[in-house]
């Protein structure tokens, strides 16, 4: 699985939508805002919704928790520690991070973790570690060993996961511009954790990072995103792949460069956010737990 990332002289008109092929609220960013802000678990059992994310290395995983931090914030944060052009996970253990909503003490409620990236060949995060997690049963702090999954007379493995312990939602983070490293290895590794996923009913989405650095039309415009015919014959690739549905990925650019949150950059945050959101309240809602 292999893209080459165009120039912006390979796009001539018929590689480009004269209608985005996806809706988005660009003038109505506040609206979204406004779900997630209004938002709370239908489920007195269900303290707050839990997201895990999980992709190779260097897809932005922590960048996007940031991300979402920012839009929540309108400012931009930085609390997940991220390494630039890392070559391997600069993620080694588990972690849990919560959103300020108002004052100290107000959370919003979910919660994202955070995990070691899909190293090429035999490293990064063992598959195991990633289902035990989905279980609930891998506590904060536990430090991931690509060679082997959290045992069961560790410090850090859960005996009895609560309703709020469990993995709500499966977030695949894949980034745009660095297609090629879903080599076989890690392809198979994505197809193992969604199988492990699918098992335990867990819903799952993909947030495709990026996306600028991938398409020179969305670098010039980020409203290009749904009007980019590369990013969309790459998502359905990527979709045939993996199995995700079309309308379960969501591409995105992190906060990278910027020192000032974007309304652009906010509604590809919100809009993926609210649908990972809505995702987990559905699975906390239909399935015993």
């Amino acid at each position: 699985m292999d893209f080459t990332v165009p120039t912006l002289a390979a796009f001539a008109s018929t590689r480009v939508f004269t209608k985005p092929w996806r809706e988005i609220p660009w003038e109505d960013k506040d609206r979204e805002l406004q779900y997630v802000k209004n938002y709370k678990p239908h489920r007195d059992d269900v303290k707050h919704l839990r997201f895990l994310l999980h992709g190779p290395v260097g897809a932005g995983k922590s960048s996007f928790i940031n991300s979402v931090e920012s839009a929540l914030r309108s400012r931009i944060t930085g609390r997940s520690l991220v390494e630039a052009n890392a070559s391997e996970s600069f993620t080694k253990r588990y972690k849990t991070y919560k959103f300020q909503k108002g004052q100290p003490g107000d959370f919003y409620p979910f919660v994202f973790n955070d995990t070691m990236g899909l190293e090429m060949q035999h490293g990064g995060v063992h598959p195991k570690d990633i289902k035990l997690a989905m279980k609930g049963h891998v506590k904060d702090g536990y430090t991931f060993h690509p060679g082997s999954k959290l045992s069961d007379d560790s410090k850090y493995y859960n005996t009895e996961p609560t309703l709020n312990d469990k993995v709500h939602v499966l977030v695949y983070v894949v980034p745009a511009d660095k297609a090629a490293l879903l080599t076989e290895s890690c392809m198979k590794k994505i197809k193992d954790i969604r199988r492990m996923a699918c098992e335990l009913g867990i819903p799952q989405l993909a947030v495709l990072t990026r996306i600028d650095l991938a398409c020179p039309l969305i670098e010039k415009d980020l409203k290009n995103v749904y009007k980019s015919k590369y990013l969309k014959e790459m998502m359905e690739k990527f979709s045939y792949l993996v199995g995700i549905p079309m309308n379960y990925i969501f591409p995105v650019k992190n906060y990278s460069e910027e020192i000032h949150v974007d309304s652009e950059v906010d509604s590809l945050i919100l809009s993926a956010l609210r649908r990972i959101i809505s995702s987990g309240e559905e699975f906390i809602n239909n399935k015993e737990m």
